[in-house]
């Protein structure tokens, strides 16, 4: 089976745009989780997969803001990583299967397995943007001093460079996670059944603990107690619709 390098290269462009619009350009919400992981999933033929795990991180990251000099995590890349992965394995699982049945076939032990391997790329990205703005500061400085001898043009130009390694060094990572995920998807397909229905069970688990992370976040009234009584709510079902599953395979 051969990797699917057109989304690889899909992944990685998407994963550069949206990181340079969340910082320098536009900043027209493209880049939150629940857009960049749709439309990623868009772009690599499992919107499903993206739209799942656009839901989970835009919860996950809700919290987060960019105040001052405080940085949040990077959940830009978070999302786009998480979701390349998710869609590369249910594309490289599809095309081992023969490729048969309209598009892939996108399963929640794909999501999960990506959220838990990708997710923690958020600091990261965060990490990789603290670096990247000192190299910009420096080229900001440039271009003052140019607009201010009035060589405009060079100014702009300076500008525009502090925008490139944002693309590159973002879109690569994103890249990468597809590759992994292309890698990695007929193998965890062929997990242990068990393995494959804990997985399967954890999304949902993993999007209440989400949920409840977003409304302690909110600071409402009781919102500690409202968020740990939903996530155990939730958690509580998987674990009696699992038992139940169980009990009935048994003869």
């Amino acid at each position: 089976m051969g990797v699917g390098w057109t989304q690889v290269a899909l992944a990685g462009i998407w994963g550069g745009l949206v990181a340079v619009e969340r910082k320098a350009f536009l900043q027209a919400m493209f880049s939150r989780p629940l857009v960049a992981a749709t439309l990623m999933g868009g772009l690599l033929d499992d919107v499903q997969a993206g739209l799942f795990v656009g839901l989970l991180l835009e919860l996950f990251h809700l919290g987060g803001a960019n105040l001052g000099a405080s940085l949040p995590d990077h959940d830009t890349l978070s999302a786009t990583s998480v979701s390349a992965a998710a869609a590369g394995m249910s594309n490289a699982w599809w095309l081992s299967q023969g490729g048969v049945g309209g598009l892939p076939s996108s399963e929640p032990f794909f999501w999960s397995t990506a959220v838990l391997l990708f997710i923690g790329l958020g600091r990261v990205g965060r990490w990789v943007d603290r670096r990247l703005e000192r190299y910009a500061a420096r080229l900001a400085k440039k271009a003052l001093l140019l607009a201010e001898a009035g060589e405009l043009t060079r100014a702009m130009r300076q500008n525009l460079w502090g925008v490139w390694p944002h693309f590159v060094v973002f879109g690569a990572i994103t890249s990468a996670c597809a590759l992994v995920g292309w890698g990695l998807g007929p193998w965890v397909a062929r997990l242990p059944e068990p393995v494959l229905r804990g997985l399967d069970w954890a999304y949902p688990a993993m999007a209440a603990v989400c949920a409840a992370i977003a409304a302690r976040g909110s600071h409402a009234k009781r919102a500690s107690f409202y968020a740990l009584l939903g996530a155990g709510a939730v958690c509580l079902a998987v674990l009696l619709v699992v038992l139940l599953a169980v009990l009935k395979e048994r003869p």
